[in-house]
């Protein structure tokens, strides 16, 4: 690690394999957090290149618990990268709620909030959710739901290692930027939050050699996800696209609006609101956008417009929160 660390603070970039190397030893524990934490901070200095991400992501990944099993239910996962510093409430985990009461397959992989009040899991764990690694019990889960919930760490042994530091250091980390492209399920389709084009630009790059179906979202004022505070970027398989709120038919919130509160308890409370459709318009419509850029990931031959109206059907008629009830009688 002295030897790795001097290059880097030399300017100097990992191979692929050397990335792939060093990940795979701090996984095993072959370095304290100090160490960790000296690693990490390098990217904090200069952007990560692609053969360095690629190459932590193959060691993640050839490290993960299998569950392969669920792949034929060619699921999709929302996500965001985390680290734009907004905290907002879990707008991509209510999304994947609505989806999958929409009728689609949906298997999120998260993790606790590093950044933020509440990550995934945060909310998961507010409802009583017993995190597991039986694939059993996750097939039950989609077949009644349409809905899984894989909590990063118990897939992933380096995920577990570093989350300690991550939390210590509360900035945003090339772990952000890992977890998205680490579901250890390694769904064929995604929609992915990222909170600057530059990022946007590196996940299109691994998404292409990839072959899958995605849409990268961004908003332009620096949210990762569909904000509606603002411009929004969508890029998926077939064509790039700049929206406003307003031609979807949105009123455009204010960064107020989306907040997640100060503990987790008020974050999940305000997820509940959203699925119980008493919610804000403004909380309503930001998981509604995002869902919708989810099916129409999953339906390209459906306008956004008709996504929309599927989304907004799946809430309002009372089946997201359904489908919620029923994924924690089984995950609880």
């Amino acid at each position: 690690m002295k030897e790795t660390l001097n290059r880097l603070f030399e300017h100097q970039y990992l191979s692929r394999s050397e990335a792939k190397t060093i990940l795979t030893r701090m996984a095993e524990g072959q370095f304290n957090d100090a160490q960790i934490a000296a690693f990490i901070s390098v990217f904090f200095m200069r952007s990560i290149s692609v053969d360095e991400i690629l190459g932590f992501r193959e060691a993640l990944l050839e490290m993960r618990v299998n569950v392969d099993a669920l792949r034929d239910y060619n699921p999709i996962d929302i996500v965001g990268t985390g680290g734009d510093g907004k905290n907002t409430f879990n707008i991509s985990t209510a999304a994947c709620i609505v989806t999958a009461a929409a009728g689609y397959k949906v298997v999120k992989h998260g993790n606790y909030g590093a950044t933020s009040v509440s990550g995934a899991s945060n909310v998961m764990e507010e409802h009583g959710v017993k995190f597991s690694k039986d694939v059993d019990l996750h097939k039950k889960s989609l077949d009644a739901t349409n809905f899984g919930y894989l909590h990063a760490p118990l897939f992933n042994l380096a995920l577990k290692t570093v989350a300690p530091v991550r939390k210590a250091l509360g900035v945003r980390t090339f772990f952000n930027i890992l977890g998205p492209i680490v579901n250890p399920l390694m769904p064929k389709r995604q929609v992915l939050g990222v909170y600057d084009l530059k990022m946007a630009r590196l996940y299109h790059y691994i998404y292409q050699e990839s072959g899958n179906d995605f849409s990268i979202v961004h908003s332009l004022d620096g949210y990762d996800e569909i904000s509606l505070t603002d411009t929004f970027k969508v890029i998926n398989t077939n064509e790039e696209r700049i929206y406003t709120p307003e031609q979807l038919g949105f009123k455009r919130v204010s960064s107020k609006e989306l907040y997640g509160g100060n503990t987790p308890q008020e974050a999940a409370k305000l997820f509940d609101s959203v699925l119980n459709n008493t919610s804000t318009e403004a909380q309503k419509n930001v998981v509604l956008v995002n869902a919708a850029t989810a099916i129409q990931t999953i339906e390209p031959q459906h306008d956004i417009q008709t996504c929309i109206a599927i989304a907004r059907e799946s809430l309002e008629s009372g089946k997201a929160k359904q489908t919620l009830v029923k994924f924690l009688e089984i995950n609880r």
